[in-house]
């Protein structure tokens, strides 16, 4: 006998947001990419669209990083090298963007000049078609120096800039605006806060349609529980009206999981976890696998071979 299925239907949906910007365009890019536009929770294609897959960015830093061994094996010959590096995401590993973390302007990591910040973006903008996502180092008062000055010098790109932090976000939204990017608005896992965050930013007048929630992710067993409960109130709130919840969602999976013991622990420690080389990338994958249910769009991470198994699933889960 038949089942009648009971389906939601929600009155709104997610907002799209269009990063990168082809030559037509202004910009250099070969293609665009486009998240967002869900009008039903995550997957459920029996209730509603999703048009737009996930799409899986992987980290590159202006600076040799103190990664796990098992991470950086698969870049020694290049990771000295952004633009380099950036290519071997792309052309060898699959990635659809790249996510350039300018550690190295860090005053305590080298105090890369806004100049020298700005030559590198250009650099990887040339060595790869796809969009790039660009953050600072993290230090505010460097980042206010060094973002406006990306912003310039990649102006038509239509770059995804961050991070603008509640206490932090009038400088970079103003770059934003006058050199048309997107922006990154990141919230300590905290629903009310990400609201306002994205308020603030739309009173500057940089429409919502640039904007993408960072709301600060756990790794799995770190936090992943609350995490994933904001997510899934952020995806309610942009189906059933909520204009200042209706963005797409960005993930940095690859630093958060790398946190965890469980991922950077040798064998000799814990001998009953196993070997390490499997853990690494494995705890990068579940914990993506689980914000790809909370409602992820951007997943940021570092292990190729991570990057392999949830770009699987994410085909997997797009099958109507």
């Amino acid at each position: 006998m038949p089942v009648d299925l009971i389906k939601e239907r929600y009155t709104t949906k997610v907002g799209e947001v269009v990063l990168g910007a082809t030559k037509a365009e202004g910009g250099t890019r070969s293609q665009t990419i486009t998240v967002g536009g869900d009008s039903t929770l995550p997957f459920l294609h029996f209730e509603g669209e999703v048009p737009n897959r996930p799409v899986i960015a992987m980290e590159v830093q202006n600076m040799v990083p103190e990664w796990s061994p098992e991470v950086t094996k698969n870049f020694k010959d290049v990771i000295g090298d952004p633009a380099a590096w950036a290519a071997k995401c792309v052309k060898e590993y699959g990635a659809d963007l790249i996510y350039l973390k300018l550690n190295g302007a860090d005053p305590e990591r080298g105090n890369a000049s806004p100049e020298d910040c700005a030559e590198t973006v250009k650099k990887v903008l040339g060595a790869v078609g796809v969009p790039l996502i660009v953050v600072g180092c993290g230090v505010e008062e460097k980042d206010n120096e060094v973002l406006p000055a990306v912003a310039e010098a990649a102006a038509g790109e239509n770059l995804l800039l961050g991070v603008a932090k509640q206490d932090n976000y009038k400088t970079l939204t103003a770059a934003c605006m006058v050199h048309k990017h997107c922006i990154i608005a990141q919230s300590p896992i905290d629903i009310n806060i990400a609201k306002q965050l994205n308020i603030l930013i739309s009173e500057m007048n940089l429409p919502i349609s640039r904007i993408v929630i960072d709301p600060s992710v756990g790794a799995l067993g770190y936090g992943i529980e609350y995490t994933y409960s904001i997510m899934e109130r952020i995806r309610i709130g942009a189906l059933t009206g909520d204009k200042m919840l209706s963005m797409p969602v960005i993930c940095a999976i690859g630093y958060e999981a790398a946190r965890a013991k469980e991922a950077n622990a040798g064998i000799d420690q814990f001998p009953g976890w196993g070997e390490l080389a499997e853990r690494a990338l494995l705890w990068e994958a579940m914990t993506s696998a689980a914000f790809l249910q909370a409602g992820g769009h951007i997943f940021v991470l570092r292990h190729p071979r991570s990057v392999a198994l949830v770009k699987q699933s994410i085909g997997q889960l797009m099958i109507k």
